[in-house]
């Protein structure tokens, strides 16, 4: 898969730096979900992450698993691409694809909200909103230090693509942000957001008692996911 960076430009002598942010969903507009999640995946394009890609790649080819677009919630219940594979392979491109970000240059910030605490979609996207501005206040210092923020979205839920635009069109130079509509099969980054997004959605079901036979099958218990890959993950958070 091609990698979605290219070499920074010189400017005045010199270089631009840039950085990209790659946002993932899990909730719906119609309120049916217990929790709203947005989870921003923050790469600042010095670090390349070209060479990670290749390994995780190589990785699987020595595992002789297929080389294709990690989706977290199809792999864990064996649907879309992964139809037909069986549970032992499906936890093969799970562990190759945490090896990966492990290694992968990558921060990322997650916003949970719980829906009934919300009275309606607006209100949610109003309380998403403020928790992006939020966020990237507290860093403020950290995103002035580049030039150009690009901002990989699917555009999914309506309500909360208007908040992202609006809550980042407030918080950053709008002069700095470069919007780009993608999909988690285009670039390996916008699966690491699917990937994180999935496992702290997972970790509200464990923690609320809700968790699933598919969950405890992939994962164990509670306290084994958060010994195990979820302490590793929260290692990446900003």
């Amino acid at each position: 898969m091609p990698g979605p960076f290219s070499p920074a430009s010189c400017y005045l002598g010199g270089q631009l730096r840039e950085a990209s942010i790659f946002l993932d969903e899990s909730g719906s507009d119609g309120m049916r979900d217990r929790y709203y999640l947005l989870t921003l995946v923050i790469h600042d394009q010095d670090n390349d992450i070209h060479p990670d890609v290749v390994l995780y790649e190589q990785s699987l080819q020595v595992k002789g698993l297929p080389d294709i677009p990690f989706h977290a919630s199809p792999l864990l219940n064996g649907h879309g691409k992964y139809e037909g594979m069986n549970i032992a392979e499906r936890k093969k491109l799970l562990s190759s694809f945490r090896v990966f970000l492990r290694h992968a240059p990558v921060r990322y910030h997650c916003i949970k909200l719980k829906t009934s605490e919300h009275t309606s979609i607006d209100a949610l996207a109003a309380a998403m909103r403020k928790h992006i501005v939020d966020f990237i206040f507290g860093r403020l210092a950290y995103f002035q230090e580049f030039d150009t923020v690009k901002v990989y979205y699917d555009d999914g839920q309506r309500s909360i693509a208007d908040a992202v635009h609006k809550a980042l069109d407030y918080a950053l130079s709008k002069q700095s942000l470069v919007y780009r509509e993608t999909t988690s099969e285009d670039y390996r980054i916008s699966q690491i957001a699917d990937y994180i997004c999935t496992m702290e959605l997972t970790a509200l079901k464990y923690k609320s008692k809700t968790s699933t036979a598919t969950d405890e099958k992939f994962f164990g218990s509670w306290s084994q996911f958060k010994k195990g890959i979820f302490k590793e993950m929260r290692g990446k958070a900003l």
